[in-house]
């Protein structure tokens, strides 16, 4: 039988620490929740390796993955998510970041747009005992206004483009933390609002794979 609790561990100390993960509360519950169980079987050995893992293939759409440990942890530990917040998480694919922020928040709604993957993500979340987190299967961009606003807005994922209406489901003095842009140049940044008012800061380049539905309309030329 495999060691995951061997694996989850050396992963904090080796991946999460090693990056500039420090929060106390990000590095224990990545070291509780067991990656493993948010990936196929067939998968499971590669749970702990420092790679994004295939959770859905393309199917003529974008491809789905379980981010790495270490820019999750680093996007979490960005958010600076406490006990009492709502929680508002975009594309959670299988439902492994949604279970990290359940045990960071108090309550996390999970929105994934592939009907599979929120049906695995209902059923991985149950299977670990987490009972303040629920997974709505709907649109990515749309967010999801009836359960907020929201203390922090989490996407899972990197995008070309935040939409408003994500801005639009921010508490004031609320947070959303998204990776903007493709490939190698882009960028890990933090939204506030404040009195109606959006800033953003840019923190750190991370290198993640692209959610569905987050690209610039095309501008034509005549």
């Amino acid at each position: 039988m495999d060691d995951f609790a061997g694996a989850r561990t050396k992963m904090v100390d080796s991946q999460l620490r090693t990056e500039g993960v420090t929060d106390y509360n990000v590095l224990s519950v990545m070291g509780r929740v067991p990656r493993e169980q948010f990936v196929a079987v067939n998968e499971r050995a590669l749970a702990y390796l420092d790679t994004d893992i295939p959770i859905k293939s393309a199917d003529g759409e974008t491809p789905r993955y379980l981010m790495e440990p270490a820019p999750l942890a680093r996007l979490l530990q960005l958010a600076e998510i406490d006990k009492t917040d709502l929680v508002l998480a975009i594309g959670v694919g299988s439902g492994y970041s949604a279970a990290i922020i359940a045990g960071l928040a108090s309550f996390v709604v999970a929105v994934e747009s592939d009907a599979q993957l929120a049906d695995n993500a209902r059923e991985n979340l149950v299977g670990c005992g987490i009972a303040n987190a629920k997974v709505f299967n709907g649109s990515l961009v749309a967010g999801y206004p009836s359960e907020g606003p929201y203390d922090v807005i989490f996407i899972d994922g990197a995008v070309e483009v935040i939409p408003a209406a994500l801005f639009s489901q921010m508490k004031d003095g609320g947070r959303l933390v998204a990776v903007v842009g493709y490939g190698r140049s882009a960028v890990a940044t933090v939204s506030t609002k404040t009195d109606q008012r959006i800033g953003r800061r840019a923190a750190f380049n991370a290198d993640v794979r692209p959610l569905p539905g987050f690209r610039k309309p095309e501008v034509f030329v005549f």
